[in-house]
């Protein structure tokens, strides 16, 4: 099998490539022999796969992977097997791509694989740490419990990353509707105003001609323009989509203004919680770690959480390592501090995911309540100047006499 791999080398630089091994572990032990740190390692899919399209075409939801997880329960409760359970909800299942993984599944469990197992084949659908999660319950006999205390968390991930999704949704659209309203003034109005004024001959005031002079120059160059800002917007695009791009971006995203620490405390309190969750479960810290990582759709926190990671297997404990990083904040550290010394990590560290998700719910609304009336106000500023400007002018011809 071929693996995928984003992983940073000894001077700390972000690499991307294919490695063959036969399974994760050995592509991980292939990568340390060459001095690269595995930041990411995904089964390799080539570009042009029937299954990759169909998974473009028909994205399995958040939503959908909750409400199978809390049906399976309910069906395991009642004394159904299963395999029986499963073949029972695929056959509820609308979304084909869900259907087909739900499929496969299904054969593997024939096979002889254990749930999580099977699940944890396909990682585009069923996040690593919520599998070896029920692989917990599967040896302690308690599964339904397990895949109800999963929904529960995806679930309260998902309305955080709903609302925060819905603080930013106001202010875009926003100024999508601002910057279309100063495009049609600047290329219709000002100009047609400009070409009266000139053939009337009128002296116009500063602020007036220093609009309409702008506004000419844009209608003008319109095209020079657009391909100028789609060239940026585009280049910008594909940096992202690198890995030192998306690396920079994501480390940039902690720092914009407004919203940069609500992203930030949102992205602590799922690690907080999820390395809660596995450790309550009875995982070692050893084990734990590597899947926070694997989990991380974050590349500044993944790398972040793996240089943690390595100085913890040297036996530096698990806080000592955070402080070194400005990316887990001072409460965090402390509360691991306290955690490791009283031998109650997974409390501690629910207490610290709590406690960030009532601060970037707050955050939030009061985000949403600065937002709007700002907004207002940034629009009406540029509508109004623009309305000033033109009645200036008005007001300047008929003191010349027309």
């Amino acid at each position: 099998m071929v693996y995928q791999y984003v992983a940073y080398n000894d001077s700390g630089e972000i690499v991307e490539g294919k490695v063959p091994a036969s399974n994760e572990e050995a592509a991980t032990d292939l990568l340390g022999y060459v001095g690269y740190q595995a930041i990411s390692l995904k089964p390799y899919v080539p570009f042009l796969n029937l299954d990759k399209l169909t998974a473009g075409f028909f994205r399995v939801k958040p939503e959908e992977i909750i409400l199978l997880y809390r049906q399976l329960a309910i069906l395991l409760e009642s004394g159904v097997d299963i395999v029986s359970s499963l073949e029972l909800l695929q056959e509820q299942v609308t979304n084909r791509a869900l259907k087909r993984v739900l499929g496969e599944v299904i054969s593997d469990l024939g096979s002889g694989n254990q749930l999580s197992i099977a699940l944890s084949k396909h990682p585009q659908v069923f996040s690593p740490v919520y599998c070896r999660l029920l692989s917990v319950g599967e040896q302690s006999g308690d599964l339904e419990i397990v895949l109800k205390q999963v929904a529960d968390y995806m679930e309260k991930e998902m309305a955080t990353t709903k609302e925060t999704k819905n603080a930013l949704m106001y202010p875009v659209i926003t100024s999508i509707v601002t910057l279309v309203v100063i495009v049609l003034l600047v290329t219709f109005i000002l100009p047609s105003f400009g070409s009266l004024y000139a053939s009337l001959g009128v002296e116009l005031p500063p602020l007036a001609r220093i609009l309409i002079d702008i506004a000419n120059k844009l209608h003008s160059n319109w095209m020079y323009l657009l391909l100028a800002g789609l060239t940026v917007a585009g280049s910008a695009f594909i940096y992202i989509r690198t890995p030192g791009g998306k690396y920079k971006w994501d480390k940039l995203s902690f720092r914009l203004p407004l919203v940069g620490r609500v992203l930030h405390i949102n992205e602590l309190a799922r690690y907080c919680r999820s390395l809660s969750l596995l450790l309550r479960a009875g995982l070692p810290l050893t084990e734990v770690m590597p899947l926070v990582v694997k989990s991380s759709d974050n590349r500044a926190m993944a790398k972040a959480l793996s240089d943690v990671q390595q100085d913890m297997i040297k036996g530096e404990g698990l806080s000592q390592p955070m402080a070194k990083s400005k990316l887990f904040l001072p409460m965090m550290v402390q509360m691991v501090r306290v955690g490791e010394e009283t031998g109650n990590l997974d409390t501690t560290l629910l207490a610290v995911a709590r406690s960030y998700e009532a601060e970037a719910e707050d955050k939030t609304r009061s985000l949403i309540a600065l937002i709007q009336p700002a907004m207002t106000l940034i629009i009406g500023l540029i509508i109004g100047l623009i309305a000033l400007s033109l009645t200036s002018a008005m007001y300047s011809m008929y003191g010349q006499g027309f």
